[in-house]
């Protein structure tokens, strides 16, 4: 078993003995989305930490998305919850690149392929992808790399 599953396990009961509501229900929910996400294909199988961090981020993105799809349909406590929900979620999650960062990142991509112009997007993002791995957001990096070769 991975080390971060693990962890959410121990932080699981831990979160039930305190009575913390908000945080036993989001590690419950995101443990039984590693255990689908386990089960999905066709034999059982084991997810390394890569792909349980990946599985957190994406449940992390699903609750942004609704807290701002209940935010324009004028639930403000819904959209309340599911904050904080993301908030439980980007505990576990490495720590996000800031802007300079990922300006940074992408400028040395950039310089390297000797790219320009939007046409040469996806080669400078083959580039970039593996560096910012799981510390950004795709759409971040795509708009980062946009905003740079754009001029």
């Amino acid at each position: 078993m991975s080390e971060l599953k693990e962890r959410l396990k121990n932080d699981l009961t831990t979160a039930i003995k305190a009575r913390d509501k908000v945080r036993t229900g989001t590690l419950r929910m995101v443990l039984a989305a590693i255990s689908t996400e386990e089960a999905s294909g066709s034999a059982q199988r084991s997810l390394d930490d890569g792909e349980v961090t990946r599985v957190l981020t994406r449940e992390a993105k699903k609750r942004r998305e609704a807290a701002e799809a209940f935010e324009k349909g004028g639930r403000p406590e819904q959209a309340e919850a599911e904050r904080a929900e993301s908030e439980v979620i980007s505990d576990y999650l490495p720590k996000q690149l800031t802007d300079e960062e990922l300006s940074g990142l992408v400028a040395e991509a950039v310089a390297e392929t000797g790219a320009e112009g939007p046409k040469a997007m996806g080669q400078v993002m083959k580039v970039v992808k593996p560096r910012v791995a799981d510390r950004a957001a795709g759409d971040r990096v795509a708009a980062e790399v946009k905003r740079q070769l754009a001029g």
